[in-house]
């Protein structure tokens, strides 16, 4: 949502017909599965893990890397869960579906890949202890989400990192409660976005030995969109003094809904609600046949912010089952920084 960002295992499930509604699928009905609730308890390691009685989860990593180069890069590795019925199996009779999707943003190229798979035949699964997400050869796996291996590929690029947290996780919303609409569509919502990240980039132009900072949402629903929301626009910016920002617009015909986490450098987080950011396309691009907007002046009044949010190449489309835009992006204006940007519904 992370919002991220997000949503795209429930579109994994939708009939061919509904595909057109794009992202507005997301607002559908969720009868037989369980629904967020204000007041959940967090509890670990087992909410690191699975929650199958929920129509769709995600586990998303994003990293801002710069290369020994010194160029700039990004880096993205994600898995979905999607239900087809609020049940956990074992082999093919397994209602649960993985998706995978990662990606590697060059300032002039955007390599990606995508993976699709059954639950309960072991292609695809997550453990919360021993931590461990996977898709096919993909993982993300550690002791425990503080300490992690992450590594995918596709047919031009790969990647190996080693991720350290260096900060506590964050929840959103009332406490980890995060609302997505006027109706109260809602998801549960955490992340950890102090990773201190090291690895190797293997490229078409070569390796490249890369440093910079991660960022892991870990989101679950099962409506998380109004009916008449069709898609959104999603930032989680890491200033140059050590903040953090998380905040999205979801677009719907009654207007926009937006919501942002304020995240000290120490990991205090303070929730601002709706109305309280405001996000303006600057500058648009044209992008496998659609104007997404790549340049953004985002303001949080409360905090004194006015920044413009810049895409470190509009090529970072994402030409999976289900398109978005999402990649790395340079901060700007009274603060400095950099972060990551996604994009639905365009």
């Amino acid at each position: 949502m992370n919002v991220k960002a997000l949503l795209f295992g429930l579109l994994f499930l939708l009939p061919a017909p509904m595909w057109a509604q794009g992202y507005a699928g997301l607002g559908g009905s969720a009868d037989g599965f369980d629904i967020p609730k204000q007041g959940y308890q967090f509890q670990f390691p087992r909410d690191h893990g699975p929650h199958p009685s929920f129509r769709i989860e995600w586990w998303y990593l994003t990293a801002n890397l710069i290369g020994e180069d010194g160029r700039d890069y990004g880096v993205q590795w994600t898995l979905f869960r999607s239900a087809l019925k609020p049940t956990q199996t074992d082999g093919w009779q397994s209602p649960q579906l993985w998706m995978g999707h990662a990606a590697v943003t060059t300032p002039d190229a955007h390599y990606l890949a995508e993976r699709l798979s059954r639950g309960g035949i072991g292609q695809a699964g997550v453990t919360a202890a021993p931590y461990e997400a996977w898709i096919d050869e993909w993982h993300m796996r550690g002791p425990d989400p503080d300490t992690l291996t992450l590594t995918a590929s596709g047919e031009e690029f790969h990647y190996d990192l080693s991720l350290t947290a260096l900060g506590p996780l964050v929840f959103h919303g009332d406490a980890g409660y995060s609302v997505k609409s006027a109706d109260g569509q809602a998801s549960h919502y955490y992340s950890q976005p102090f990773y201190d990240v090291e690895g190797v980039l293997y490229l078409p132009d070569g390796d490249v030995a890369v440093t910079g900072q991660g960022w892991l949402d870990r989101e679950w629903s099962s409506q998380p969109l109004a009916e008449d929301q069709s898609g959104w626009d999603w930032f989680s910016l890491s200033f140059d003094d050590g903040d953090k920002l998380m905040a999205f617009r979801l677009r719907g015909g009654r207007g926009d809904f937006t919501a942002a986490t304020w995240i000290s450098a120490d990991g205090t987080a303070t929730p601002l609600p709706d109305g309280s950011a405001s996000f303006i396309p600057l500058e648009t691009a044209r992008v496998e046949g659609r104007d997404v907007p790549v340049t953004w002046q985002v303001t949080l009044p409360d905090y004194d912010l006015d920044v413009e949010v810049t895409a470190l190449t509009p090529k970072a489309w994402m030409a999976t089952r289900f398109e978005y835009w999402e990649g790395p992006v340079k901060v700007s204006g009274n603060r400095s920084g950099r972060g990551y940007l996604e994009m639905t519904g365009y």
